[in-house]
């Protein structure tokens, strides 16, 4: 859920993953809430195919996440080979 973008930590020096709520869902509460349970679930779990969870916070009222940045294919090109079959 969200618009990812790729950032890079300038205290660690470290590529990470920033993960925003859309504009439009920016002040849903309801939207918030689901962000903050996937941020609270995928934090629960240890497992390769899973991102670390670094932080989730707020800026300029805008909620996010930060996780580690994993390079590769997108979600949709993973799909759309898998259904290629």
């Amino acid at each position: 859920m969200g618009v990812v973008y790729k950032a890079r930590d300038t205290e660690l020096e470290r590529f990470v993953a920033l993960q925003f709520l859309p504009a439009d869902l920016a002040d849903d509460r309801h939207a918030m809430m689901c962000l903050r349970r996937e941020a609270c679930a995928a934090s629960a779990l240890s497992y390769p195919a899973i991102c670390t969870i670094y932080e989730i916070g707020r800026h300029d009222e805008q909620m996010f996440i930060v996780t580690e940045y994993q390079d590769g294919a997108t979600l949709e090109q993973t799909f759309q080979a898998f259904t290629r079959g």
